[in-house]
């Protein structure tokens, strides 16, 4: 788990190893250079043509070095003034105006160079962010459109941010070798590891909880399929999907290892019965909006048992705005971004929605993961983690059913509700990534997740 600071917190963390290693301005910005150049060259053959934009400040300097550097390396290398008249004569474009501690658009010479930047059809990396781009609130004017982004030490916040995917590309981050000893509060974190408790040799099924799986409406039990298979697989002990009359032989015949309750309807849920022998209750994918599904989710909510709460009953809670109140403290809301604006309104940008998404983590008392690319997940005490895994690929319809049976999962083997949101969205992203990687994006199916969270827990 790394922590995200600020501009600020960097530029303090910079000075701090200036001052405690001790190294100089100078050879803080070799090493900075060096470990950028040590990114490009495996990837960058000595006949490209580079040009070199480099600003004023300590980016510009990064520049400089870094030009050098790949001189020395027999690249073609030209460092660019920033009123040059012509980039378009290179193959790569290396942005080295403005580093990280922008706070306000740029004007002048500087958009000038950013606009011919953008217009070049060259390959575009940028050193620590993208020229433009400010680190910790919404950005405007002239950005420059990397299509890489080479970002030292740490993620920033900047780079989690839908908005701002088409300025940043890619981005990697290099170490430059700041001392770890540097302390600083931050409630900001990216996720790129996770433990996973072991299991005990004489444990039993009984040890590893008993979740209620309720899902699945006529024409929408493959929802609940995906959902049932990913608690099983994510290691719940004891496994139950409440299922309208129209799903028992559905349920039945394709996840065998779980049981199965049956609604007294027959096409969608309206009463779960007694839930009070769960440990805890995933509810949503595919239940549908009626009067009757409302009804049966407030008998639920007011059994007070942990919950994960996805889809179809997000929407129930968004439209039977007094629902909200009896969402059990320690549960989980699992949001996609329309489900999110039915839940808190509108934002006119990506740092209010994740100011929104705070909001209501902190007046629910529960944990709201919001689902896409970094998906953030918000804690009552105000603190957020950005996921590292996942791919396009998982963009279809039931991952978010797969990411509920997973949370549902680990809630029920006592993880706390802070601890299976992280694991849970780490390890769901991990096995789509090696579903990608077997199978393809493009061909990438929900699921072929759940098949794939087996290795994804063994990793």
């Amino acid at each position: 788990m790394t922590r995200i600071l600020s501009a600020a917190q960097i530029r303090e963390w910079d000075a701090y190893t200036i001052a405690n290693e001790p190294i100089s301005p100078e050879g803080l910005m070799e090493r900075a250079s060096n470990a950028f150049v040590s990114w490009f060259v495996p990837r960058y053959n000595t006949g490209e043509k580079i040009g070199i934009v480099c600003g004023k400040g300590n980016n510009g300097g990064d520049g400089l070095v870094i030009a050098r550097l790949l001189s020395d390396r027999h690249y073609d290398v030209s460092i660019l003034r920033l009123d040059e008249a012509d980039y378009n004569s290179f193959t790569v474009l290396i942005d080295a105006i403005f580093g990280s501690g922008l706070s306000r658009p740029v004007d002048g010479i500087y958009a000038i160079a950013i606009q011919k930047i953008n217009s070049s059809p060259a390959i575009k990396i940028s050193v620590d962010v993208p020229s433009g781009l400010r680190l910790d609130e919404p950005s405007d004017g002239d950005i420059v459109r990397a299509d890489h982004t080479i970002t030292f030490q740490v993620p920033k916040l900047a780079l989690m941010m839908p908005e701002n995917a088409e300025y940043v590309g890619e981005w990697h981050v290099v170490a430059i070798g700041l001392k770890k000893d540097f302390v600083v509060e931050s409630k900001n974190f990216y996720v790129d590891q996770v433990p996973i408790k072991s299991r005990k040799k004489f444990s039993h099924k009984g040890d590893y909880g008993r979740a209620l799986i309720v899902a699945g409406s006529l024409g929408k039990m493959g929802a609940c399929i995906l959902a049932t298979r990913a608690t099983l697989r994510s290691g719940a002990g004891l496994v139950t999907a409440h299922v309208p009359k129209c799903g028992y032989t559905i349920i039945q015949a394709s996840v065998p290892e779980a049981m199965a309750s049956v609604d007294k309807t027959d096409d969608y849920f309206s009463d779960a019965g007694d839930v009070s022998n769960y440990d805890v209750i995933g509810i949503g994918p595919g239940i549908g909006v009626t009067a009757s599904t409302v009804n049966g989710l407030r008998k639920i909510l007011q059994a007070g048992k942990p919950m994960v709460i996805d889809a179809d009953g997000l929407n129930i809670l968004s439209s039977s705005r007094d629902l909200m109140q009896l969402v059990p403290a320690g549960s989980i809301l699992t949001p996609h971004p329309g489900e999110f604006k039915r839940l808190v309104g509108e934002w006119k940008d990506d740092f209010e929605r994740l100011k929104l998404q705070k909001e209501l983590a902190s007046q629910t008392r529960c944990i709201v993961v919001l689902k896409g690319a970094h998906t953030s997940i918000a804690t009552p005490s105000g603190e957020v983690f950005f996921n590292s895994t996942g791919n396009p690929g998982m963009a279809k319809g039931g991952s978010g059913d797969v990411l509920t049976g997973v949370l549902t999962g680990l809630l029920s083997q006592s993880y706390s509700a802070q601890e299976a949101a992280i694991i849970g969205v780490f390890k769901h992203g991990l096995a789509g990534d090696l579903a990608a990687a077997s199978i393809g994006q493009n061909s990438l199916l929900a699921g072929d997740i759940v098949d794939f969270l087996g290795q994804s827990f063994s990793h």
